[in-house]
């Protein structure tokens, strides 16, 4: 019950009531959201379930609000690779239909 979100007020936006009625408030809320907040120089990968599969997400930091690297392996990307042990042994023509039944987006494979 209650709010669903961090007190800590340095990564945290003011409630929309205070942005409205505090200049303080509103100003507080442009500067997290144009500059960001600094975050130690560390690394960190982190997969989440995605309704295709594991969606993963690697992220590079060094010291500043912005990453300096970020990599995105979207489950589409997984199943890509098993196309090589999946058509092993079928002819050039069945090709179309196991990559049709992948049901893969080429455009998230593309990150």
């Amino acid at each position: 019950k209650g709010t669903i979100k961090s007190d800590d007020g340095k990564i945290s936006p003011p409630p929309k009531k205070e942005i409205k009625e505090s200049m303080e408030a509103l100003i507080h809320h442009f500067k997290l959201f144009t500059e960001g907040y600094r975050v130690d120089k560390d690394e960190i990968y982190t997969a989440v379930e995605a309704p295709k599969g594991e969606f993963g997400v690697y992220l590079i930091s060094d010291g500043s609000s912005k990453p300096y690297k970020c990599k995105i392996r979207a489950p589409g990307f997984s199943h890509l690779q098993a196309m090589d042990y999946l058509i092993k042994g079928h002819m050039l023509a069945d090709v179309p239909a196991v990559l049709g039944s992948l049901d893969l987006v080429f455009g998230e494979i593309d990150r």
